[in-house]
């Protein structure tokens, strides 16, 4: 059934901006590329943007540890949330990764959104002799090792051992234990599954630029009915969180050969929008490119939009650090008060 004629349930003004950035390096020089994501953030604080959130690329030229690089994030900067978008749980320890978040959420002062994903590590055939030597037939990439996860991360038990052994003391739950931090655990969902898992397991909900083609071809009505189904199933009901992903490149004060590159970088991408890609029938969300009016109008149409008081806008993958400065400052001068947004102090 189509949505676009519905009434929006939701027509606030946007009240968080957030952005996202893949973080990439070139292999001989990999700490300027680091550097370059930490200015990006720092960056956005000075802005006013809510939160920043970085991707996660494993044996490629992008960033592989983003918790670490949020630890180091969280160093520089005093308000901006720190979110991660998102996380391979297949690459992961559960237990081990609630550690490193918990204690990175410490350190930040209770800033850390922790944004995950399941299903097999990409490539895994070649990858899994280096990943997991002994169990890799064994190991579980299910639902079950996010909601391990979030035990983990909630502060239930890990073990049924805790006490006094000589000199040290031990813990039968992960320590540090960080309270919020089990309320600000995201799930990048894509498929109408994953929204409801997401939904009934109290989290919080990442939608994606990258859905299955179930219900619809229209990917805005995609995008709606993961969102609808989420908070169908989660305990908050319409005030469960949703932050939007879509691909945002305002042109306000791109100089002209900025303007040319953002221009090709869309169409190139394009032919991915059309149609449902490959057997699992993915659908790509279309770049949006333009002036800030012209890319608020836009969203004004976007069911799924209307839906949401929260955005992550993506950064574009292969864009200079320059590009990602006006970018960024377009979205938060311009784009972000014409969606009724205003940046944080």
């Amino acid at each position: 059934m189509s949505t676009h004629n519905q009434v929006p349930r939701n027509s606030k003004p946007l009240a968080k901006l957030g952005f996202l950035t893949i973080g990439l390096f070139d292999a001989a020089d990999p700490r300027q590329g680091h550097e370059s994501t930490l200015e990006i953030i720092e960056l956005g604080e000075r802005l006013g943007f809510d939160s920043a959130w970085v991707r996660h690329r494993h044996l490629q030229y992008g960033i592989s540890s983003p918790v670490a690089v949020l630890a180091a994030a969280s160093q520089r900067t005093r308000r901006i949330e720190l979110g991660t978008a998102v996380i391979p749980v297949g690459w992961e320890n559960p237990l081990r990764l609630a550690e490193d978040l918990a204690t990175v959420d410490i350190l930040s002062g209770g800033r850390l959104n922790p944004g995950v994903s399941v299903g097999p590590p990409g490539h895994y055939d070649q990858v899994k002799g280096a990943l997991y030597p002994d169990t890799a037939d064994a190991e579980d990439f299910s639902h079950e090792r996010v909601r391990r996860l979030l035990d983990f991360v909630r502060g239930e038990p890990a073990t049924d051992f805790s006490g006094v052994e000589g000199f040290e003391v031990f813990s039968d739950r992960v320590q540090p234990h960080s309270p919020g931090l089990g309320r600000r655990m995201w799930y990048g969902g894509g498929s109408l599954r994953s929204a409801r898992w997401a939904g009934e397991q109290g989290m919080n909900l990442l939608t994606s630029s990258v859905v299955k083609a179930e219900e619809s071809e229209d990917f805005a009505e995609i995008q709606l009915s993961h969102i609808r189904t989420f908070r169908a199933h989660h305990p908050d009901g319409d005030r469960a969180r949703v932050s939007q992903g879509l691909v945002v490149i305002p042109t306000d004060t791109a100089s002209p050969e900025q303007r040319a590159k953002y221009e090709t970088y869309a169409r190139k991408r394009m032919p991915r929008t059309a149609t449902p890609q490959g057997p699992a029938r993915m659908m790509f969300a279309p770049d949006l490119v333009g002036t800030s009016e012209e890319i608020a109008e836009r969203l004004a149409s976007h069911v799924a939009f209307r839906e949401v008081e929260e955005v992550a806008f993506a950064l574009p993958f292969t864009f200079d650090h320059e590009d990602y400065v006006q970018i960024l400052t377009d979205i938060a001068t311009r784009l972000g008060p014409a969606l009724g947004w205003q940046p944080a102090t």
